[in-house]
């Protein structure tokens, strides 16, 4: 184990584990907009920077991002300090300025003392922070439908070319996982609409509610091999159905 200090409290580490998880486990919170537990982090939003230093930089210290540094014997977290929090404030006025409308980004701004960035407000900004977790979740958990384009001030995300995929199936992965619920969707009885295409929904076959798209289970069972039928049952009969059994099985 690696032993190690954040904000004066003594904690063990596994090794390879990263400073974020680290704090995270032992209930000291870092605030991020770019994590997520079903990809790698990457870094994007800078706000989980802590300062770290050891015994032996004799004095030294740095910036480093808690959810890419990993922990080291005898390393000294702090996530407060007034440079950590400088920098912190300094990135949310920024955020703030690009994505005025964002809650998860006033309701931070606000935890830090922020109401009205210092930097001249994008009135017609959108939500979209380019943290990442869209893209990374849908080329690391599906198709790939979706990247960062264009350069600047005109990056974004999209589809190639603004066009309707053709790999999309629907699965609303980026949209459930955007922090800022910056990804427009429209399910509209058996019919969902995003990213420019239209999708037919598959009612469930017990109750008739909505479930998902016809192309996600037909993808996941050819690339993933899961039977394409289990997803014709909507969550809430999959959890009935279950109750059932466990109660047979009990009594």
């Amino acid at each position: 184990m690696i032993r190690l200090t954040i904000d004066g409290k003594r904690v063990e580490a596994r090794n390879g584990e990263f400073l974020l998880a680290l704090a995270r486990r032992e209930g000291i919170e870092i605030p991020t907009l770019c994590h997520h537990e079903a990809v790698e982090p990457a870094g994007a939003c800078r706000l989980c920077m802590v300062e770290v230093t050891k015994a032996q930089w004799n004095g030294f210290s740095k910036l480093v991002t808690a959810c890419l540094y990993p922990a080291e014997e005898g390393l000294v977290v702090r996530t407060d300090t007034e440079r950590v929090m400088k920098t912190r404030r300094e990135v949310l006025e920024l955020l703030l300025a690009r994505s005025p409308r964002a809650e998860a980004v006033r309701r931070l701004a606000r935890q830090h003392g922020i109401t009205v960035p210092k930097y001249n407000v994008d009135e017609e900004g959108d939500n979209c922070i380019l943290c990442d977790i869209c893209t990374r979740v849908c080329s690391t958990l599906v198709t790939g439908a979706i990247a960062r384009v264009n350069r600047g001030v005109a990056k974004k995300v999209a589809t190639p070319f603004d066009e309707a995929s053709d790999v999309c199936v629907g699965c609303l992965s980026c949209a459930r996982s955007c922090p800022t619920e910056a990804i427009a969707f429209l399910d509209d009885g058996l019919k969902r609409t995003i990213w420019g295409k239209t999708f037919d929904v598959v009612a469930c076959s017990v109750c008739g509610a909505p479930t998902v798209t016809k192309e996600h289970p037909l993808w996941m069972a050819q690339r993933k091999g899961v039977v394409e039928e289990d997803f014709h049952v909507c969550d809430a009969c999959k959890v009935g159905k279950t109750g059932q059994a466990c109660r047979k099985v009990m009594w």
